[in-house]
C-alpha cells in the first residue's frame, strides 16, 4: 500500500446496513454511511436540527470548552440562511483576480522556501504556515497576525494527545474578544469591522454574534485545509506522473481539486441533533439522541463513485460532500478551493519530483472505525523543475 493512500474503513458497515455506532465522551453517536442517506439527512433540518447547544453537533463534541454559538454553522433555517446572506459575499472574494494573485505569491514564496532547503516537514513548516497567511487574505488583515496563528498548531481547541483542550480553546476566545476592542476603537477594512458595521435585518450584530462568526472562520477551515494540503503532497510526491500531466493538461486542475476532496475527506463527519423519534437507515433514531452525516463514508459509496477507492484525477461526475451538503455547505469552500487550486498550479510549475522521507499517520478512532485523515508529521524531500 502506498503511504499516501486513505483505506475506507466503513465499507462493510455502509453496505450491510448503513450506518454505525459510536461513543464520543460517553454520549452515543448514530453514524449514517450511505451517499443517498447523508444528503437526505444533511437537507432535512426539522428532523436532524444543527441548532441546539454550542458545541454538540461537532464530534468530538465541544460542549465543555465553549459556550459560544458558530453563526451561521449551528443553526438551521430561516435564522441560518438569514445570516449567510450577510457574510457570504466576504466568503466569495477568493473568487477576485486581485486576491488570487496575492495568494498564489504567498503559495509561490512557500514553496520556493522548500525548494532552498531541499528537504520540508509539511505539516508544521508548510501546511500550517500555508493556511495561516492564507488566512490572512480572507480576514483582510495584517500578514504579521500569521506568526501568532502559527504558533497555536494545527488544531486551535485541541492539542498533541488531547482530544479537547480548554486552554486552547479560551486562548483563542481571548483573542477574537481583543480584535473585536480593537475594531470597535479602529475601524478598518477587515473581516471584524465588516461584522460590526454589517445591517442585520434592520440592527447592527451584537458583540456575540460577531465572535460566533469569528470562531467558525478560525476553527472551521484549519485542520481541515492542512490535511487537504499535506494528503495532497504526499500523493504528489507517490504520483509525479501527476504533476506532469498538470503541467500538460492545466486545465484539469479543477477537476483534481474536487477528485482530493472526496477522496481524503478532510473532515470525516458532523453531528446533527434529533428533533423528535424517528428512524434513520430503518434504525430507531430518538429525539435529543445524535447522528452524524459521515461524509469521509459517503465519499467513497460504490453506489455513486466509480472505482471510489481510486483518485480518478479527471473523475467528470463527482457529487461529493467533502464541503458538506445543502444550506450547510461550507462557508469556506471557496477559499479553500483556490488554495488547492493554485497550490497546484505553482508545484506543477516549479516542482519536478518529490520523496517522502519519514511519516506518521494520524489515526482518527471511532470504535470500530479507524480513520487515517492524514499525518501527525510527513517529511518530503523536494527537487526542483
Amino acid at each position: 500500500m502506498k503511504k499516501s493512500e486513505l483505506t475506507d474503513p466503513f465499507g462493510d458497515s455502509r453496505l450491510k446496513k448503513g450506518y454505525g455506532q459510536i461513543h464520543d465522551q460517553n454520549d452515543p453517536v448514530m453514524m449514517i454511511l450511505r451517499h443517498n442517506d447523508v444528503r437526505k439527512s444533511a437537507h432535512d433540518y426539522k428532523h436532524f436540527s444543527s441548532e441546539t447547544i454550542p458545541g454538540r453537533i461537532v464530534v468530538p463534541s465541544e460542549v465543555n470548552i465553549r459556550t459560544t454559538r458558530q453563526i451561521p454553522f449551528e443553526l438551521d433555517p430561516p435564522l441560518h440562511g438569514a445570516y449567510r446572506t450577510l457574510i457570504e459575499p466576504w466568503f466569495k472574494r477568493p473568487l477576485e483576480p486581485e486576491y488570487q494573485n496575492k495568494l498564489i505569491a504567498q503559495i509561490a514564496t512557500n514553496i520556493e522556501a522548500i525548494l532552498q532547503e531541499g528537504t520540508v516537514e509539511v505539516i508544521a513548516d508548510f501546511a500550517l504556515p500555508l493556511q495561516s497567511r492564507a488566512l490572512t487574505l480572507l480576514l483582510n488583515t495584517p500578514h504579521t497576525e500569521a506568526e501568532k496563528w502559527i504558533s497555536w498548531g494545527t488544531h486551535v481547541f485541541r492539542s498533541e494527545g488531547e482530544a479537547l483542550d480548554g486552554n486552547k480553546a479560551t486562548m483563542l476566545y481571548d483573542y477574537i474578544d481583543t480584535e473585536i476592542d480593537r475594531a470597535i476603537e479602529h475601524p478598518s477594512d477587515d473581516m471584524y469591522s465588516f461584522l460590526l458595521d454589517a445591517n442585520f435585518e434592520g440592527r447592527k450584530l451584537n458583540r456575540e454574534e460577531v465572535k460566533g462568526v469569528m470562531v467558525l472562520t478560525f476553527a472551521g477551515g484549519r485542520d481541515t485545509v492542512i490535511n487537504a494540503v499535506t494528503n495532497t503532497i504526499a500523493y504528489l510526491a507517490e504520483h509525479p506522473e501527476t504533476l506532469e500531466r498538470f503541467r500538460e493538461e492545466p486545465e484539469i486542475i479543477g477537476k483534481a481539486v474536487e477528485e482530493f476532496i472526496r477522496y481524503f475527506s478532510p473532515l470525516t463527519q458532523m453531528g446533527r441533533i434529533v428533533t423528535e423519534d424517528t428512524k434513520v437507515c430503518a434504525h430507531a433514531a430518538k429525539a435529543d439522541s445524535r447522528i452524524s452525516l459521515c461524509w469521509a463514508s459517503a465519499n467513497r459509496d460504490d453506489q455513486v463513485f466509480e472505482n471510489p477507492n481510486d483518485i480518478v484525477i479527471d473523475r467528470k461526475m463527482n457529487p461529493h460532500v467533502g464541503f458538506g451538503f445543502s444550506h450547510h455547505n461550507c462557508l469556506g469552500a471557496t477559499h479553500a478551493r483556490q488554495i488547492l487550486k493554485l497550490l497546484l498550479k505553482v508545484l506543477a510549475d516549479k516542482v519536478g519530483s518529490m520523496e517522502i522521507l519519514d511519516y506518521s499517520e494520524n489515526i482518527e478512532e471511532w470504535g470500530e472505525f479507524k480513520r487515517k485523515v492524514g499525518y501527525n508529521h510527513i517529511k518530503v524531500k523536494c527537487n526542483r523543475r
